[in-house]
């Protein structure tokens, strides 16, 4: 670079010698001198001005200079901002200084301005504005500041300074003392650059007319990539485009599906590497060609190693497994026929995931789980359009490609808990196509936008609920119940699954940790209150990493917990039996309820006030739970003179009715047996023994109708320390449903009329005679 009187420039300084030099100038405030080197040596290659330190290497004209800011940046590199003074010519140079020192001759342009000169600066500025105007990147203010230099010195030295022209170029306008001469000059290096423009100028208003062509856009392209290969710039494209090209010969993808492969392939071979579009499709071919279209695992149905995993796996579930069994030996003997999709429905940690898996394990298939709760947006299961940003086809379509076949086991969870249907669209809807064997030999994912068999898909669906799932996609299921575990049963699966986990789990082992029945009894009853075991392994976990603590330490070497070191580790009992709240007040009566992790017992309390007859309900009872009370209320004063009962106690008090657990929503007819007890004790006095729990509907002729949930409520009433449970006589058939340990521990009462819960329910009351001819109203049945 070359420094022209007027000019300011940067310098960019590393010589040590030359940071010294100017240190010492600015010290001194004297100038310094700027001259452009010969040559730039290897030992000495400078950014910027270029200034060297041998002075037969320096020309010998260069242009003194103020240093007007110098700096050293964190990086340690040293900057200078300087102005240009004056032209000097080097008479020699000086020895015995740290830096270059020389002796100059200033050399100053002539003050008298002549015609000539005159004229040529016009010409000059006007070419400089031409030179602008072809300069897209030309700053605005450019043009007038030329115009407000009035010396021609001055404007030539500032417009050459502005020039992109070689070096020595412009050294040579620098060495040209003559003040017209270095007009000329200047006027010539104009005229070229502004030919040059001009020229550029032409050749993108043609490129920019010839951009709708698409013939001709297409041709480039071509030539470009045929250029790009020559220069040997291609050679990654042309290999990915071979790679796709082998993958899709060994997918083995059906004919349609290929076809569809090729035509995308063709359009990448075709893109420039540059192109937006390229990864959407290279991200297409890496779906197409990963996808199991031909893969799958040879059918492998051994029902007797079927039996032993799901024995091995799983303890109880005895009619789950029977069912499961029967699944697999269909698909066996008839591979090719349509099979059912089992849904195990069932309160949470009851097994229902881990029952796929042993499915899996026994079938010898790969086992791939799709989580479906929460999801809102339909395309979560069909896949996405792929004209979306960041599209990918549907949860389907992506554990198939993670099961690497096609014949695997899809366990498709929580259906119960899919989202609505709304702006995104229906899942539900989605899912019907996946599900069904009429429909999934061809479905057709969104982003995909080709058909995928699933019909070799072994399916299988889990649920909480079968309320909140859709009627079009439950009839397409076929629904197995797991009802929750016994503490006998829950027992058993702590001795031979959770504790042996657990242990594994703290780095324990038998030898040096062990919990005894007693323990785990006392955490089953005290500590989880659940149909399941998640929290109890959750429970185990906590004692067994306690005992790790003390072996830790040292303090021992081996830990047996018994049941009274459970207040130690994991506190006071979190629940207790609660029938304790079924004291001898009259109007307190247990019933039991149905939730969707199991049962539980629901207490039934009834007060009166003195009134006029009104009956109060609370609790957050549901319609038909309101219209049970009701009913319940009816029975008791068509029944007043029997029971003993002054027919004007009801017109002269206020019944109030309440279901504690007020925040908890409560619904459903079978509370109506349990209503009806409640009133009874309350208006005769006479209170409920704690130990019965009671659940049914009732009529208004007295009948007791038949419930759901028998086994879920059973075994609530079992683990809050109920010993007689009463029971619609037509949910007999439900008995064989409860485990043998559990009914051997209870006593049962079957009701046909509501009459017979009265002699079995309240204390000292007498045996109720039914009314004429009405059958029996109830019958014992003992443990």
């Amino acid at each position: 670079h070359v420094l022209f009187p007027g000019t300011i420039v940067p310098l960019h300084i590393e010589h040590a010698a030359l940071q010294t030099g100017v240190h010492e100038a600015v010290r001194l405030e004297l100038p310094i001198g700027v001259v452009l080197q010969r040559q730039t040596l290897a030992s000495e290659q400078d950014t910027g001005m270029g200034m060297g330190t041998a002075p037969g290497n320096l020309h010998e004209v260069g242009t003194s200079a103020a240093v007007l800011r110098y700096l050293t940046t964190p990086e340690a590199t040293h900057r200078a901002v300087v102005r240009g003074l004056r032209r000097f010519r080097i008479l020699g140079y000086l020895e015995g200084y740290p830096f270059t020192v020389a002796r100059v001759q200033y050399v100053d342009d002539p003050v008298t301005v002549t015609a000539e000169v005159e004229g040529r600066a016009r010409a000059l500025k006007q070419s400089a504005h031409e030179t602008l105007q072809l300069l897209p990147q030309a700053p605005p203010g450019m043009a007038a500041s030329l115009d407000g230099i009035a010396d021609p010195a001055q404007l030539a030295d500032v417009i050459a300074g502005l020039l992109d022209i070689a070096p020595e170029d412009k050294q040579s306008l620098l060495e040209t003392f003559d003040l017209k001469a270095r007009l000329d000059k200047l006027l010539l290096v104009l005229a070229r650059r502004i030919e040059v423009l001009k020229v550029a100028r032409d050749v993108a208003e043609r490129t920019q007319a010839s951009i709708g062509d698409v013939n001709r856009k297409h041709l480039l392209r071509e030539q470009m990539r045929v250029i790009q290969n020559e220069l040997g710039e291609g050679g990654d494209s042309a290999a990915e485009i071979d790679e796709f090209a082998k993958a899709i010969a060994d997918a083995h993808m059906p004919a349609d599906v290929e076809k569809a492969a090729q035509k995308e392939l063709k359009r990448l071979a075709r893109m420039p590497d540059s192109a937006g579009e390229g990864s959407a499709v290279r991200s297409y071919l890496d779906w197409l060609t990963e996808l199991p279209w031909a893969a799958e695992h040879e059918p492998a149905i051994d029902i007797a190693e079927a039996r032993r995993v799901l024995d091995q796996d799983h303890f109880g579930l005895e009619k789950v497994k029977k069912r499961i069994l029967e699944y697999l030996a269909v698909r066996k003997l008839n591979p090719a026929g349509k099979s059912p999709i089992l849904c195990f429905v069932g309160p949470p940690g009851v097994g229902k995931t881990s029952l796929g898996q042993s499915i899996a394990k026994a079938t010898g298939r790969t086992f791939v789980r799709v989580s479906l709760g929460g999801v809102h947006d339909e395309a979560e299961i069909r896949g996405h359009r792929r004209t979306y940003v960041g599209a990918l086809p549907g949860n389907i379509i992506q554990s198939l490609r993670k099961a690497g076949t096609r014949n695997g086991v899809m366990m498709l969870d929580e259906v119960d808990k899919l989202g609505a249907g709304g702006f995104h669209g229906d899942p539900s809807s989605a899912l019907l196509e996946v599900l069904d064997p009429e429909q999934n030999s061809s479905f057709r994912d969104t982003y995909l936008a080709v058909p995928f068999d699933l019909s070799l898909v072994m399916f299988l669906c889990t649920a909480n609920v079968l309320d909140t799932i859709p009627g079009p996609l439950r009839d397409r299921m076929e629904v197995i119940q797991l009802p929750g575990y016994t503490t006998h049963e829950k027992l058993q699966i702590a001795r031979r699954y959770l504790v042996a986990r657990q242990l594994s789990a703290t780095g324990l082992d038998g030898e040096r940790c062990e919990i005894s029945d007693a323990a785990l009894t006392a955490t089953i009853e005290g500590y989880t209150r659940e149909a399941g075991v998640r929290n109890l392994e959750r429970e185990i976990g906590s004692v067994f990493r306690s005992a790790a603590v003390r072996i830790a330490e040292g303090s021992v070497q081996r830990v047996a917990i018994e049941a009274e070191d459970l207040p130690a580790i994991l506190g006071r009992k979190k629940y207790e039996a609660e029938v304790a709240m079924g004291s001898d007040m009259p109007g307190v009566a247990t019933g039991l309820a149905w939730t969707p992790v199991g049962g539980d017992i629901l207490f039934i309390e009834a007060s009166r006030a003195p009134g006029n007859g009104r009956l109060i309900l609370t609790g957050q009872l549901g319609e038909v739970m309101k219209e049970s009370a009701q009913a319940a209320l009816s029975l008791v004063k068509a029944r007043a003179v029997t029971l003993g009962i002054a027919p004007e106690t009801f017109e002269k008090s206020d019944i109030h009715v309440h279901v504690p657990a007020g925040a908890t929503p409560k619904d459903g007819p079978s509370a109506g047996v349990a209503m009806f007890v409640a009133l009874t004790s309350l208006l005769t006095g006479r209170p409920v023994r704690s130990h019965v729990a009671m659940t049914g509907e009732i009529s208004l002729r007295g009948l007791v109708l038949p419930i759901g949930g028998v086994k879920e409520k059973v075994l609530a009433a079992l683990r809050a320390g109920i010993t007689t449970v009463m029971l619609p006589e037509r949910n007999e058939r439900d008995l064989d449903d409860i485990p043998a340990d559990a009914r051997a521990q209870l006593r049962f009462v079957w009701l046909k009329q509501v009459d017979g819960a009265l002699e079995f329910a309240l204390s000292g009351i007498p045996h109720i005679s039914p009314v004429a001819g009405a059958p029996v109203a109830s019958r014992l049945e003992s443990p």
